[in-house]
């Protein structure tokens, strides 16, 4: 892939970095991908999706989410809601130095986070999810056995991936008042929901009600034996494929 790194500022002010994959030649679309919850746009089944849009000629901007990865930040002052302004704020930075996204992938919380930034984009013609949750309070389950103690002091640390995180109460208020349904349903873009049968990190159960509350245009692709973060190279090769053939009759 012919990769760029660059970075641009989130709406705080942060530096904010990102890797736009470019495909050869001139691309016929741009693409904004959000990754999962405490992942980063260095997952290799995200530089295999944008490889995939690549060899179909979209372009690819992925980045770390604030406090993620080699962005500037702090994680424990970020929540839903400023992963979603994150988003827009990249959209606007593609607006200025290429072209406005007109492809919305979301990776797990992330596919939450594009289903409401694209409510903020008028570029956007179609969203595509992977094993997304249908509410974002599904990441609760990550430390269910600190919520006592966020709640009582104000925070906890907590484990996630092998790593340590601090997870304020603001973190929990912020994921209690967002309500996804009406983001869902009056989306009003095409909406391609994929999730694995076998993801045991986010049921596939989140993929039927995205899917029910949705209006058409929409479809669903089972990821058939894939895990949640899409491990198997050929599920992440798959994915980004799929998400560029059934784009194309939308852009």
């Amino acid at each position: 892939m012919n990769t760029k790194k660059i970075e641009f500022k989130s709406s705080t002010g942060d530096s904010l970095a990102a890797k736009i994959d470019y495909p050869d030649g001139e691309h016929k679309a741009c693409a904004l991908f959000a990754h999962c919850f405490t992942c980063s746009k260095n997952l290799k089944a995200v530089g295999n999706i944008a490889k995939a849009l690549n060899k179909n000629g979209v372009a690819v901007l992925r980045f770390d989410f604030t406090g993620l990865g080699d962005s500037e930040g702090t994680f424990e002052d970020t929540n839903f809601s400023s992963n979603v302004e994150d988003l827009v704020a990249a959209s606007e930075y593609m607006g200025e130095e290429m072209s406005l996204p007109s492809i919305l992938i979301g990776h797990s919380l992330g596919g939450a986070a594009v289903i409401q930034a694209a409510h903020k984009m008028d570029s956007v013609k179609a969203v595509a999810t992977i094993g997304a949750p249908s509410d974002p309070k599904h990441v609760e389950m990550h430390f269910e056995s600190k919520r006592e103690e966020i709640e009582e002091k104000g925070s906890a640390i907590v484990n996630l991936a092998g790593r340590p995180f601090r997870i304020k109460k603001q973190f929990l208020d912020d994921l209690e008042k967002t309500k996804m349904d009406k983001y869902i349903e009056n989306l009003d873009r095409a909406l391609l929901v994929m999730h694995s049968p076998l993801d045991d990190t986010v049921g596939i159960d989140n993929a039927a009600h995205i899917y029910k509350t949705a209006k058409h245009p929409k479809s669903f692709l089972s990821l058939h034996e894939a895990d949640h973060l899409l491990m198997d190279e050929a599920y992440s090769l798959y994915a980004g494929a799929i998400i560029a053939e059934w784009a194309s009759i939308y852009l």
